[in-house]
């Protein structure tokens, strides 16, 4: 809808500095919203305003001149005026609604879908937990925002790798290992010591009880690091099977400790010394902060020897940089904020342009169980497993209530609500709308009518284009989600249009005994589920014919 009246827009504002009336140097961009108020108008343009200042004059007298420039050859427009202190508000006709309309029908499944991203190649990299134990309830928040993120990338015309940085080296692993051991040897009778800091879930356990099924009392004298091979192994085709719940799928799993076999991190390390960015004490080497422009140095190598996760993680992005991807994104929970910033530093220290490097940092999600909260640690065991989620609620409520906060929200996660088979419940809200849609689909093929490809809207009256103009801003919307990693508009707008689609079919019988009206609101009902159904989609979420 936006882009029909940004065309008209930028012919007036060219008019106008072609015929000296506004002294531009450039076309401005142009910032179109739809009103929170609809008496409004269906769009507003703030540009009088936003050159006013380079102008020096009133933005109410540029937005005039802009207006008396502004060609509407379609006739698509129903009223322009000036409102407040210098806003442009425009209202639509309804041939304009009912190009809109053949447009979204003639479409189809592609209705949404762009060329902005002009087949450029994006990496997204998310989930990418450590392999030490299950998936927990702040892992699927993740998942989800990372691929409906790659989802939402797709349709806007970007070329997607999906990208899981597999954390299999340092001492978490060993802790792994040890861990293993320790209920290994426990569970065959030999005595033990359980690891200070290991891992204490009933995953671990299993594991255990799996080898001495398979080899009995012969791994009694074997080190840590068999156990911790199995243990990867193990937990790795777990977080995979949840996944695969999910319909989550990766094009690359890296490993972490192929940094180490080929000499990647001892590279990175060896670059930074050279561009003079390292300094030794301490028996530890540390990044120099001064050096890149950080408060403080960070260790970059334990007195111990071992690196700490800043080294590997920079040269993991070195290596992402050269692949020659356009953009990279990392799907990051905010406890990695200080550190994103501090590889992002290094990597600017080396020389590198981190401009392409976009971070989606999210908030935790607050697990609630009868009105109480659930605390979670992964390492004592006391947490919620995303399995466990999944089966309580289901896949869909799962990825549509991830996503109905912004991703730098604290999300609490309601797990009644989430089961409720009512329109209280938000995923229920929207597939209601979609299955409902359906029913008076089959209702009208039972009573022998076909639907119209381009039916006359005349029929229908002003206050029923209300489901209309949100199809119509669909596209807008999955443009916006990708252009600034936003997934959460799309379950918000899915909202909005259930919403309006429920209220147009509580309001209006669409099947009635006038053809002419019964094509056109089936028209409008079929381009509305045709937007829930694709905005269901890029959600991960099902769109049920039936419920």
């Amino acid at each position: 809808m936006k882009r029909h009246l940004e065309g008209l827009l930028r012919q007036a504002l060219s008019a106008a500095m072609t015929d000296g009336a506004l002294p531009l140097a450039a076309l401005p961009p142009l910032t179109i919203e739809t009103p929170a108020d609809p008496r409004f108008g269906d769009l507003a343009c703030n540009i009088a305003m936003v050159v006013a200042r380079e102008l020096g004059r009133p933005p109410r007298a540029i937005a005039e001149l802009i207006l008396a420039r502004l060609q509407d050859p379609a006739g698509w427009l129903a009223g322009r005026e000036v409102a407040g202190p210098g806003f442009i508000n425009f209202r639509f006709t309804l041939a304009f609604w009912q190009m809109i309309l053949r447009e979204a029908l003639t479409a189809g499944e592609s209705y949404g879908s762009s060329t902005a991203g002009a087949g450029r190649r994006v990496q997204v990299e998310f989930v990418s937990a450590n392999p030490t134990g299950p998936l927990t309830v702040g892992h699927g928040r993740n998942a989800v925002l990372g691929d409906t993120l790659a989802r939402l990338l797709e349709r806007a015309g970007w070329r997607v790798e999906r990208e899981y940085y597999f954390n299999n080296a340092g001492r978490q692993m060993m802790l792994l290992g040890e861990s293993v051991r320790a209920r290994y040897l426990a569970l065959i009778g030999r005595s033990t010591v359980f690891p200070e800091e290991g891992y204490q879930g009933e995953y671990i356990r299993d594991i255990a009880r799996g080898l001495v099924e398979q080899h009995g009392e012969a791994l009694a004298d074997a080190d840590g690091g068999v156990f911790r091979k199995v243990g990867e192994q193990s937990i790795l085709a777990a977080i995979r099977a949840t996944q695969d719940r999910l319909g989550i799928t990766f094009d690359h799993y890296f490993n972490e400790n192929s940094l180490y076999q080929s000499g990647a991190l001892d590279r990175t390390l060896g670059a930074l010394e050279q561009h003079g960015l390292v300094a030794r004490r301490d028996g530890a080497v540390w990044l120099r902060g001064e050096a890149v422009g950080l408060e403080q140095d960070r260790v970059l190598v334990k007195s111990s020897g071992e690196p700490a996760y800043r080294l590997p993680d920079i040269a993991y992005h070195e290596d992402k940089l050269a692949r020659g991807y356009d953009v990279i994104i990392d799907v990051l929970g905010a406890d990695h904020i200080a550190e994103h910033g501090e590889v992002l530093a290094a990597l600017r220290g080396l020389g590198h342009d981190t401009a392409r490097i976009r971070a989606v940092i999210y908030q935790f999600v607050t697990l609630t169980r009868n009105g109480e909260q659930v605390k979670m640690s992964t390492r004592r065991a006391e947490y919620v497993t995303l399995d466990e989620l999944l089966d309580e609620v289901g896949v869909d409520a799962a990825r549509f209530f991830f996503l109905t906060r912004k991703a730098d929200s604290h999300l609490e996660f309601d797990l009644e609500l989430a089961k409720q088979q009512s329109t209280d419940n938000p995923v229920f809200y929207v597939q209601y709308a979609h299955a409902r849609i359906a029913s008076v689909l089959r209702q009208a093929a039972d009573a022998g009518i076909q639907p119209e490809s381009n039916p006359d809207l005349g029929p229908l009256g002003d206050a029923e284009l209300e489901p209309l103009r949100l199809v119509a801003a669909y596209p807008d919307v999955v443009d916006a989600a990708a252009r600034d990693l936003e997934p959460h508009r799309i379950v918000f707008h899915a909202l909005d249009l259930a919403g309006a689609f429920h209220r147009y079919y509580n309001t209006h019988r669409i099947l009635s005994d006038d053809p002419a009206l019964t094509q056109a609101r089936l028209a409008v009902v079929r381009s509305v589920q045709q937007v829930l159904r694709s905005a269901l989609h890029l959600a991960g979420v099902q769109a049920p014919e039936r419920m």
